[in-house]
């Protein structure tokens, strides 16, 4: 079973919990993908389900699977939030980014007290930090930022993409910061928080309730609970 076949497996469980009537946290990334076509399809038998998406991207594959959309105009709270991650700890503390959409995930995130997040199993480690973790600054002044960053022990890389430097939905740049290992992921989000310049970090602390993983040699979707 190839990295794909565990993205659709864990999607296509995560698709299962949304009920009818429910208002839904539509995440960012590749197995998203596959999680929204499956929920297009439920739609096309009649389930009556409302999405906030997380990325512009994300807003195009849910209009494209005729997903009904809203916003936080109208919307107070949200029922359910699926969204994958790039790394989980035992903990569930999560990085989460590497699709540049980390400040509208964890908007939305925090919108639910059901965020539900979806992975395959090379994403479930013991300690956070072989995935570079995404913050996003400001552009302006962002060398400097960078350089506050960086003395919290990293090295702080500027994102690019084949436009030149990345953007975000939000026209802010992200640096991606390789620590290596992050011992206290708590403190740390903390820290760079209190940076200037900083808008926001890829760790999601204490925001996940459920935790879905793809597993190769069992075939199996595995649920864990916080």
């Amino acid at each position: 079973m190839n990295q794909d076949d565990l993205k659709k497996r864990v999607a296509y469980e995560a698709i299962n919990y949304i009920k009818d009537g429910m208002v839904v946290g539509l995440g960012t990334g590749s197995t998203m993908y596959y999680a929204i076509q499956s929920l297009g399809e439920r739609i096309k038998e009649g389930l009556n389900i409302k999405g906030i998406p997380t990325s512009e991207r994300t807003a195009e594959w849910a209009r494209s699977n005729n997903i009904p959309l809203t916003d936080f105009s109208e919307v107070n709270h949200l029922d359910l939030v699926i969204d994958g991650a790039d790394e989980v700890d035992e903990n569930f503390q999560l990085i989460k980014g590497g699709g540049g959409a980390l400040l509208r995930e964890k908007i939305v995130a925090n919108a639910t007290d059901q965020f539900i997040v979806i992975i395959d199993e090379s994403k479930y480690v013991q300690t956070l930090g072989e995935f570079k973790l995404p913050v996003e600054v400001v552009p302006f002044g962002w060398e400097m930022t960078a350089r506050e960053i960086e003395a919290l022990g990293c090295n702080a890389t500027l994102r690019n993409d084949h436009n030149g430097i990345f953007l975000t939905d939000n026209d802010h740049y992200i640096l991606d910061c390789d620590f290596k290992v992050i011992n206290n992921p708590e403190k740390l989000n903390q820290d760079l928080i209190s940076i200037v310049g900083v808008v926001e970090t890829g760790l999601f602390i204490n925001m996940a309730r459920k935790v879905l993983i793809s597993y190769s040699n069992s075939g199996k979707v595995i649920e864990m609970n916080n």
